[in-house]
């Protein structure tokens, strides 16, 4: 895979744009985007890469694979199964550390988004996800679960006795692992789609 910089430039152009032009969609400086078409700066912030795709008139996805965006479309999170990952034309994503920079997971990623008419907590309308199939906790943090025959995204925990705990967003009640509950997958990062 190509890095970030040079596809960077290479949409820039795409869209017909120099470099101050796009500085000014995105709200940096020239000097920026140079940095960052030439690997100068290799870690770009979530926000700013939303603003850079929505800048250069291109789906996210692509601005993160280039050209095999095709096989890394976002997958739409419904309320009810099955989960995204699991339609046969689902294809999975690479995170570079450009993108996340802590990450420490290895495995299957996919880019998911809420679909339009459904709604989860911790996740806004038009947010990104990078999600990572796995049934088994591994770090505390975001994941997609069912529970009840439908998905919900909690922040999962373990307790000092091992057992899970789960959480929504916006309460202090934690709630435990329940027969009908089971983890499907934990979001990587997320990229919150922000108004302009």
């Amino acid at each position: 895979m190509d890095s970030l910089g040079p596809r960077i430039k290479e949409l820039r152009q795409e869209a017909h744009l120099n470099k101050a032009a796009l500085a000014r969609r995105v709200g940096v400086s020239d000097v920026t985007i140079s940095y960052w078409e030439s690997g100068a700066i290799k870690q770009i912030g979530h926000e700013r890469l939303v603003a850079l795709a929505e800048a250069l008139g291109c789906p996210l996805s692509r601005l993160l694979e280039g050209e095999q965006s095709g096989r890394a479309s976002p997958l739409y999170l419904r309320r009810y199964p099955p989960a995204p990952w699991q339609d046969r034309h689902a294809g999975r994503i690479d995170l570079t550390f450009e993108l996340v920079p802590d990450l420490e997971w290895e495995g299957d990623c996919f880019l998911v988004t809420p679909a339009p008419d459904e709604s989860f907590d911790f996740l806004s309308p038009g947010d990104l996800v990078a999600l990572a199939p796995s049934e088994i906790f591994r770090q505390p943090g975001l994941y997609l679960i069912e529970q009840a025959g439908e998905h919900r995204v909690r922040y999962v925990t373990q307790a000092t006795d091992g057992a899970l705990q789960f959480a929504r967003q916006g309460s202090e009640e934690i709630t435990g692992y329940t027969p009908d509950t089971k983890l499907l997958g934990k979001l990587l990062a997320r990229w919150q789609a922000t108004p302009f």
